[in-house]
């Protein structure tokens, strides 16, 4: 069965983060393998070469196993050219067949592969590979990132809190708020009203600005910061993914063998996401940047909507909601009872605030924006 690593993934704080992180780097194993080094073996993965024992022959290389979390598992199947879906289903219906199908297409490339993996922790049963990528993939670990990234709002000066974090197989989530850093927009929330505790905008009519550092150490995305605006009135988080700054994962090819990167080529990194970060933090935690974006967005936000559930139906089928997420957001925006394209937006951004996966929860509010450009033009 596909599995997935044991880590908060829902508004954890930052130090919980970090302890996890910390533990999490200790058992890392990243190696690069040749096809033909590698293999599948009851739903597991053999990777030759990781471990090393002192026979009387001397030291030894011998294989090592691994169990592919769900992202590993997709990883595999794009890399091989095998449907996902269809991987997963031999898994749980036949993994005889999960065997010869990975096998099977191994055995057909001579390309070399970056797994990225994780040695056992307290209480837990073996290892575990969280990711198959190419030998180019360049490693950007979260744990690097925040360190670097606190440096660089240390170094900007700007006073800022860490609001909330997630981490999951795919993703580490990290939104920052200035509180201090503050406009208002009573023409945005005069009619909203928050789902939650019932609080009227026009009387919260702040919006704070803030930013989300995201990151990737398996393949799911690039490291990547974008400015935030958080509404007061019901912390709800809107993200401008149009202004954002990121950096791939993307490197030159590496040689085959357990990865150890020089500290020449750490610090080089470390540097530019400090960097990044610094600039991230005096170009979004900015009055004028939040004040000029709220008011380009007012005239789209206040427009009027005449059918709403025809409307959130349309902007759900655009950016292709299942049902469920539909109900859910037709709900909030009457609950939310503004009847305007901002009132879709604070729909979508609140439904965000209740999923419990941290990714889904990511995605849908960076389409906020989005959703209510669309309801605006309907």
């Amino acid at each position: 069965m596909t599995i997935s690593l044991k880590t908060p993934t829902r508004n954890a704080g930052l130090r919980e983060i970090a302890d996890v992180l910390w533990d999490e780097q200790k058992r890392k194993l990243d190696v690069i393998a040749p096809a033909s080094g590698i293999r599948a073996d009851g739903g597991r993965l053999v990777i030759d070469g990781t471990e090393h024992e002192l026979t009387p022959d001397g030291v030894t290389s011998v294989p090592d196993v691994f169990r592919p979390t769900g992202v590993a598992e997709a990883g595999l199947a794009e890399k091989l050219g095998i449907p996902t879906n269809y991987l997963r289903k031999t898994r749980v219906e036949a993994p005889e067949l999960w065997d010869s199908n990975v096998n099977g297409w191994l055995a057909r490339t001579d390309k070399s592969f970056m797994v990225r993996a994780l040695r056992p922790g307290g209480g837990e049963e073996g290892n575990v590979a969280r990711a198959f990528l190419s030998n180019g993939y360049r490693i950007i670990d979260n744990l690097d990132v925040l360190t670097a990234a606190l440096e660089g709002i240390t170094t900007a000066g700007v006073a800022v809190r860490i609001d909330s974090c997630d981490l999951t197989d795919r993703k580490m989530y990290v939104r920052v708020v200035a509180d201090e850093i503050r406009a208002y927009a009573p023409e945005l929330l005069r009619n909203y009203r928050s789902p939650f505790s019932g609080a009227s905008g026009a009387d919260n009519p702040t919006v704070f600005a803030g930013f989300e550092i995201s990151n990737s150490e398996t393949g799911c995305g690039a490291f990547r910061i974008v400015p935030r605006l958080v509404f007061q009135v019901c912390n709800n988080g809107a993200t401008i993914t149009r202004d954002a700054m990121k950096s791939v994962h993307v490197g030159g090819r590496e040689e085959d063998g357990v990865v150890r990167w020089s500290d020449q080529t750490q610090a080089r990194t470390l540097s530019l996401i400090t960097s990044k970060t610094t600039d991230a933090v005096r170009c979004f935690l900015d009055r004028n940047y939040i004040t000029r974006y709220l008011r380009s967005i007012e005239e789209t936000a206040t427009t009027r909507i005449a059918d709403p559930e025809a409307v959130i139906t349309n902007v759900s089928q655009t950016l292709r909601f299942t049902e469920g997420r539909r109900r859910d957001i037709f709900a909030h925006f009457i609950q939310g009872a503004d009847l305007s394209a901002g009132g879709v937006m604070h729909a979508v951004t609140s439904v965000a605030q209740t999923l419990s996966d941290a990714d889904e929860a990511a995605e849908l509010e960076s389409l906020g924006i989005r959703a209510m450009e669309l309801a605006a033009s309907l």
